[in-house]
């Protein structure tokens, strides 16, 4: 059985290993998914060893548009987005992506805060893979608006452009996270706040937007794509917002990978103490 992988630059923080092996070991399949750091320059290489080695892989940060002209074969709405998550490797070498980040992101808002995203006004912080994947993800389930909020601001209106062209209904807007005055105006009238930068892997990481534009008067649910118990989380937590890190997601997504990859069930609940690092019962 040829193994799984994740891959990134960093990877080291990554979870999927002990959730996906929990799903491949409740299957009896062993342990097979391991992670690989692998870097900008080194993707090829990889590559190139994944089709000898690998049945398939998940790519993180920053693998998520770059490995795509490497691929044989992409699903039109990752191709769209410009972001794969999941790359299945067939017994000839061949490579397809997909991405399940729209659908780990889509499950994750409605186990956290019991709502629907049909109808709903989103406004993300940062325009990166996971963004471009979920905001495509949301548009086609019916989201009415969409705004998004990067450090370069080019980014997000290159992003707001190519969702323009696939729904032309969506409403659309873009702004930088340093403009305090539209992010207010923005945050009044949001149902969904999505954090997907990489803002907060670090301790010293700087928050994504100033803070304290956050206010109990607010209606928004935070959710932050990062799984770690960031300042944003802490403050959205203290003036009593919902709010939720990127667990589910990472748990969905995965799961949705783990069903591609094998045509199996795929265990929520092991995958999820598997995650936790804590033995499934």
């Amino acid at each position: 059985m040829r193994n799984y992988a994740v891959i990134g630059d960093p990877v080291e923080h990554s979870r999927s290993p002990g959730m996906q092996n929990a799903a491949f070991e409740f299957h009896h399949l062993g342990s097979p998914y391991v992670k690989y750091h692998v870097r900008p320059a080194e993707l090829g290489d990889f590559v190139e060893f994944a089709k000898r080695q690998l049945a398939g892989f998940n790519c993180t940060v920053p693998h998520k548009a770059a490995i795509i002209p490497f691929l044989d074969e992409v699903d039109p709405d990752a191709l769209a987005a410009q972001s794969v998550n999941t790359v299945t490797v067939d017994e000839n070498g061949r490579l397809s992506g997909t991405s399940t980040d729209g659908y780990g992101l889509e499950t994750a808002l409605r186990e956290n805060f019991g709502k629907d995203v049909e109808g709903a006004e989103f406004c993300f912080i940062g325009c990166g893979g996971a963004a471009h994947a979920t905001a495509f993800h949301l548009a086609r389930r019916g989201a009415k608006t969409i705004r998004i909020a990067n450090r370069t601001i080019e980014k997000a209106e290159e992003l707001a452009e190519k969702l323009s062209k696939c729904f032309p209904s969506l409403e659309l807007d873009t702004a930088s996270p340093r403009d305090n005055g539209t992010l207010s105006d923005w945050f009044a009238r949001t149902n969904f706040l999505i954090q997907a930068t990489s803002l907060g892997l670090k301790f010293a990481d700087p928050p994504p937007f100033d803070l304290e534009l956050l206010t109990p008067d607010l209606k928004l649910a935070v959710f932050d794509t990062i799984y770690l118990d960031t300042p944003l989380l802490k403050r959205a937590k203290e003036l009593g917002l919902p709010a939720a890190g990127g667990s589910a997601m990472l748990l969905y997504q995965g799961a949705k990978s783990f069903e591609i990859w094998t045509g199996l069930p795929a265990p929520i609940e092991e995958m999820r103490a598997g995650m936790e690092g804590k033995p499934s019962c």
